[in-house]
């Protein structure tokens, strides 16, 4: 009896979840289609619901047969809904000229959110229909998020999805060459994280506008590439004659660079982050006093600029990326190999004077294993450390004396910040 009870309350329980679900789409298609007069549309708020129930009065119905069975019996009871609703639609595009299946589409996966969940799928089933809704209501978004990306974005993002969905698990995840320096998929999982973050802080920026300000501008921009930004900036020097909005956003994107790396440490190896926090949050909290020193020094602190980031993500520059990321993986172990940690401090410094994210995946997932996590964090900030003081010196060879020493400073009183705070736990 007991049992019996149970499996009632489960019916019961599976009922109430497919009504749910099917309220839940059905209410978005009936408010967007609330100004139309009764009658006129194939399916509403009730018989979205409706198809709901019936799906799981079926599943319920067949729940004693053997798995094959019942879900060819939830299929075969589909298909006279199915063709109700591919004859609503030929009616209502022969009335109105209305050729879009989306909601009869919509009406058909609502009969499988009921199926589901007697076959202990309810979190599946819920987590679609909210996508389903979503999906319906962003409708207006989703078709002006097309037509406002170009060509060029477009392919980005496609690229982006050839490299991580498509090419990411074809590659071996084991190590070649001496001392198995090269892992594959290691290189090309960085590369798909660099590149990801870059494509949400380009977007990010596409969405807020390229002339919203400097200050937005360099903080998203920094996603991107923090000396990219630098160099574009220092490059507006004649044009916006505002030495100290210009130096407000270098510095800001120089500092979104060491939050960056901890965001970066976080997904490659969460142990090192709290030993990582220390150095750079140093180098963020100089370079952020700056900014808003130089800020609050500014003429025309609402004046705007265009910044132009171009597209993060081709894949030519992210080959190229690889190339260089596997060429510092594999001198990290030869330099480890013959002259022990300092070879991985002088590979550091040279390193951070072109790029920063190399070191951090090249060395980030070795802490606490192969290496002490104290060297990585160590070969970490002198990497970050030589990449800010080289911005101060790209600003003033180009921005000239005024701007170059506005972010000069700050620039050597951040790398000094970085390598004495990296430095305490060693010395200790």
């Amino acid at each position: 009896m007991d049992t019996e009870y149970s499996l009632l309350l489960e019916h019961f329980a599976n009922l109430g979840i497919a009504i749910a679900l099917g309220l839940l789409v059905g209410s978005q298609r009936g408010w967007h289609e609330r100004s139309q007069k009764k009658g006129s549309r194939v399916a509403g708020i009730r018989t979205y619901t409706l198809i709901a129930l019936l799906g799981s009065l079926v599943a319920a119905g067949v729940s004693t047969l053997p798995l094959f069975q019942a879900w060819l019996l939830c299929g075969l009871a589909f298909l006279p809904v199915a063709t109700l609703l591919i004859v609503g639609f030929y009616q209502s595009a022969k009335t109105d000229g209305n050729v879009s299946i989306t909601s009869e589409l919509a009406a058909m996966m609502v009969y499988w959110l009921g199926v589901l969940p007697a076959f202990d799928l309810a979190l599946p089933a819920a987590a679609s229909a909210v996508v389903i809704a979503l999906l319906l209501h962003l409708r207006e978004t989703l078709h002006s998020l097309l037509t406002a990306l170009d060509h060029a974005e477009l392919l980005g993002t496609l690229q982006f999805l050839l490299a991580s969905v498509v090419l990411l698990p074809l590659l071996p995840d084991q190590g070649f060459g001496p001392w198995g320096a090269i892992n594959p998929y290691q290189l090309w999982w960085m590369v798909v994280l660099i590149s990801g973050l870059s494509l949400v802080g380009y977007f990010a920026m596409r969405l807020v506008g390229q002339r919203k300000g400097v200050l937005v501008t360099s903080l998203t921009g920094g996603l991107v590439s923090s000396t990219a930004v630098t160099l574009s900036l220092s490059r507006l020097q004649g044009e916006v004659r505002d030495p100290a909005i210009l130096a407000a956003g270098i510095l800001l994107a120089a500092a979104t660079m060491f939050a960056r790396i901890v965001v970066v440490m976080a997904v490659l190896k969460v142990e090192l982050v709290p030993a990582l926090l220390a150095p750079m949050m140093a180098g963020l909290a100089v370079l952020l006093a700056a900014a808003w020193y130089q800020w609050r020094q500014a003429g025309g602190g609402g004046q705007e600029t265009a910044l132009q980031v171009h597209n993060p993500f081709q894949l030519v520059p992210a080959l190229q990326f690889a190339g260089l990321l596997a060429v510092v993986m594999f001198a990290s172990e030869a330099l480890l190999h013959w002259f022990g940690q300092g070879g991985l401090y002088v590979l550091s410094v040279l390193t951070g004077v072109a790029d920063v994210d190399a070191i951090v995946l090249s060395l980030g997932p070795k802490g606490g294993t192969e290496l002490a996590a104290g060297v990585v964090v160590l070969c970490i900030a002198l990497a970050a450390a030589t990449n800010t003081l080289m911005k101060g010196v790209y600003c003033r060879a180009i921005g000239g004396a005024d701007l170059g020493w506005r972010v000069l400073l700050p620039a050597l009183l951040g790398t000094l910040a970085v390598i004495g705070t990296a430095l305490v736990p060693v010395m200790l």
